[in-house]
This record gives structure tokens, C-alpha cells and sequence, in this order.
């Protein structure tokens, strides 16, 4: 690419061009390591750690009174953090929601909208998505008394690496009552076609919903556009929101008015919560999918993490990050490609997410060489070495050492010093 060369002085160029190098002095960017891995677990920031701190202090100087007496609305924390996480996605503020964690807000989706009937039972899913949304996903329809091999359809890859969107179309059958597909496919970094898929699945009269986990913060989302039915997500990936953060929910306000399926006492209308009553009333918004109590310390971090998005737009963020990976992608064809490496991923910036998958027949040693050598990556099997340079801490001098520290590792076979056995944790 003509703006690209492979010399350090580029690198250097595109850093001091880069009108988001000043966020990466607000989280703790550890001296002497690139890390690359903020689309598993996204660095911490000074913002989140001062959040955090800042519930502590309020719990310690109000006991009880924190939910109603300390400055911060505790109370209603959940709705300021979806109104944060709203303009993220562009949605309405009352459409996003926080709890739990991403597998339990698949649950609360599919036991919300899954109404099997005796033509239309089945669930439309893809052979690559993130397990825990098949798992989710077989245990709801276990629930409603069918055979998940019956009533789950898989849509398979060609390939082992992207699904074809004209396939999942296809398979968008009569029978089909709910659609659950990523946002970014986790392993390859495909980056599907939203509004399409809902357009495509309304018109056949399904529901459909999303797992945004490895999109949110790094695209651009416009869900005003795609307007499907709902959509999780975690936020401790891209967004930083700190290990097991608390999750978020998005349900399109045409359902607002439902009783969500797993009803609980936080999803009751604030005005007769403490009335005690049997019977629920819930929230008219996302809110009433709440369910208990909610972990402030949790969305303290995340709270804070937050607010750094508050100043940046998505469309930068999202222009840093097609910009700093296809950067990455050609130092790969540059200087890599020779020992055998190869791009996993769509290269089309329509197409793809936040990261590199970098491909490679000996993945798990070289990923074990790397982090050897200070570079934090992650494998994913069979041969994915998952590379991402996050928009918000990572710099272009930091792809183009971690390219050169990969160089030096192929031609010394450093790797072939660590075991062809991952670890338990990837």
C-alpha cells in the first residue's frame, strides 16, 4: 500500500499522525511489552481504576445510603452506563441495558423470544460462532422440549474460516423462529453484514439477534440501521471494562412492553420496586430485563473505562483500527508471508473486525515465542495466532516491532524450543 512502507520511520509517521495516540496515556501500558491481545482482555485504565475507587470510598462512607445517597445515582447505575454504551452503538439510551454476562443475556434473549410452534421451532445459529452461544442456545431448546439435533440449524463454513452471508440466507427456512449469529466471528475476524441479515430474517418473519462481543468498541455499529431485535455483548474485550465485567443487553424498543423471560426483581418499574409487590411490573425499556441485584464494583470499572469514549468518536476508532491493522497486514505480506505465514481474515475493510488472524502451521509454538519475548497474542485452534493492535493503547511502532520480533523468531526457530501443546489457557 503506498502509504505503508516497511522502514521504522513510517511507523513513526503514522504515530505522530495519529489523532488518538493521546487516549494511550490514560491506560497502563506496561513497559517493555506489545500487547495484542485486547480483543480477549482490554487493558486497564486510570479512568477505571479511579471509578473503582471511587465506589469503594462512596460504600465506605454511606453503608447502605450508597444506592440513593452517595452523589452517583447508584440506584440507576445500570441506566447510565447503557445510555454510555447506547451512543456506542447508536442506539437509544432506554434500548441498552448492563447485566450479568453475555451467556446469561443469551439465555434471558432466547427464553424472551424463542415461541416454538409446531412449524416454526427451530434456531438458526453458524458452525463458527464463540461456543457458549451454541451451549446457550441447545439449552433453551432442551427447555422447550425439543432435540437440540432437531432443532438447531447449523449454518457451515466453506471454509473452516468465514461464513458466507448468502448462506445463511438460505438457510433462513419456514421452520426457523430465531436467528443468533456474531457481530465478528472470534477466530477469523469476519465482520457480517448486520443490517442485511435482519433486513433478510424480518422479511421471513424470524427474530433475530447478535453476540457483539468481538466488535463492540472496535465498529462502528449503527443499530438505528440494522435494527434487529437484540444483541449482547461483554465489555471487558475491546472496551476495557475490566476481567468478567459486567455484560450488555440491547432489545429494540418495538418489544418494549414484554415480560422478558427471566423475570427478576431489578427489571420491576423503580416506582413500586420497594412496594414489595407479587406481581412484576417491569421497566418500559431494555431495563426490564434486569434480574437481581447489581455488582457495583463491577460497573464501577466498567463506568470508568467508559468514559474515555466519551470524547472519541466511534468513526475515529473505527478508522484507527482499519488503519493500524491494515497496516499490520502488509508488514504480514512484507516480511512474514516467506516463513509461511498467512492472513486468516477478510481484507476488505467492510468485512472485518479489530483484529489479525495470523495463520501459520507451527501457531501454537510461535504464539508461545512470542510471548517469550514480551508480546501478549492469543492462539486459537487449529493454526490462529489472533493479533490486536486496539485503536485506543496500541501504536504503530508496536505492530512494526512485533513484526520484526516475529522476523527474528523464524530465523533463529526460536519457537521450536516451546512444546506444540497449548496450555490450558490459550
Amino acid at each position: 500500500m503506498r502509504e505503508f512502507n516497511t522502514s521504522l520511520e513510517c511507523a513513526a509517521a503514522l504515530d505522530k499522525q495519529d489523532p488518538l495516540a493521546h487516549v494511550r496515556e490514560r491506560f497502563y501500558v506496561k513497559e517493555g511489552q506489545i500487547y495484542m491481545d485486547g480483543n480477549s482482555l482490554g487493558l486497564c485504565s486510570k479512568d477505571a481504576e479511579e471509578a473503582v475507587l471511587r465506589v469503594l470510598s462512596d460504600w465506605k462512607e454511606y453503608a447502605i445510603g450508597v444506592w440513593s445517597g452517595a452523589p452517583t445515582n447508584y440506584f440507576l447505575y445500570q441506566d447510565i452506563l447503557g445510555a454510555k454504551l447506547a451512543r456506542l452503538i447508536n442506539a437509544d439510551p432506554e434500548e441498552v441495558t448492563v447485566c450479568t454476562n453475555t451467556t446469561v443475556n443469551i439465555h434471558q434473549a432466547i427464553a424472551t423470544f424463542y415461541n416454538p410452534t409446531s412449524k416454526r421451532y427451530k434456531i438458526l445459529v453458524d458452525e463458527l460462532n464463540f461456543p457458549t452461544d451454541r451451549y446457550a442456545v441447545a439449552s433453551q431448546v432442551r427447555l422447550k422440549g425439543y432435540d437440540p439435533d432437531e432443532a438447531v440449524k447449523v449454518v457451515q463454513s466453506r471454509d473452516g474460516r468465514i461464513v458466507e452471508e448468502d448462506d445463511i440466507i438460505a438457510a433462513m427456512t419456514d421452520d426457523v423462529a430465531l436467528v443468533l449469529l456474531p457481530g465478528v466471528l472470534y477466530r477469523s475476524a469476519q465482520l457480517l453484514d448486520l443490517a442485511r441479515l435482519t433486513r433478510e430474517a424480518h422479511a421471513r418473519g424470524m427474530i433475530i439477534g447478535f453476540d457483539l462481543c468481538h466488535s463492540i468498541g472496535a465498529v462502528d455499529h449503527d443499530f438505528k440501521a440494522i435494527d434487529c431485535d437484540f444483541a449482547v455483548w461483554c465489555n471487558y474485550k475491546y472496551l476495557s471494562g475490566g476481567p468478567g465485567a459486567i455484560a450488555g443487553l440491547y432489545i429494540n424498543r418495538r418489544h418494549f412492553g414484554l415480560i422478558p423471560g427471566l423475570a427478576g426483581w431489578q427489571g420491576n418499574r423503580k416506582e413500586t420496586q420497594f412496594d414489595m409487590l407479587p406481581e412484576f411490573e417491569p421497566v418500559y425499556g431494555a431495563g426490564a430485563w434486569q434480574t437481581g441485584t447489581q455488582p457495583l464494583l463491577s460497573m464501577a470499572a466498567t463506568e470508568g473505562a467508559l468514559s474515555i469514549y466519551d470524547k472519541l468518536s466511534m468513526a475515529d476508532v473505527r478508522a484507527k483500527s482499519l488503519k493500524i491493522t491494515a497496516y499490520l497486514m502488509y508488514l504480514i505480506d512484507e516480511k512474514l508471508a516467506k516463513y509461511g505465514f498467512t492472513i486468516g481474515n477478510p481484507r476488505e475493510d467492510a468485512r472485518r473486525g479489530g483484529h489479525v488472524a495470523l495463520e501459520h502451521e507451527d501457531a501454537v509454538r510461535i504464539n508461545e515465542a512470542l510471548k517469550a519475548r514480551g508480546v501478549v497474542p492469543d492462539f486459537r485452534p487449529p493454526r490462529v495466532i489472533r493479533l490486536a493492535p486496539v485503536a485506543l493503547y496500541c501504536s504503530y511502532t508496536d505492530v512494526y516491532s512485533l513484526v520484526n520480533i516475529l522476523v527474528d523468531i523464524m530465523e533463529t526457530k526460536e519457537y521450536e524450543k516451546f512444546s506444540s501443546k497449548r496450555g490450558t489457557v490459550a
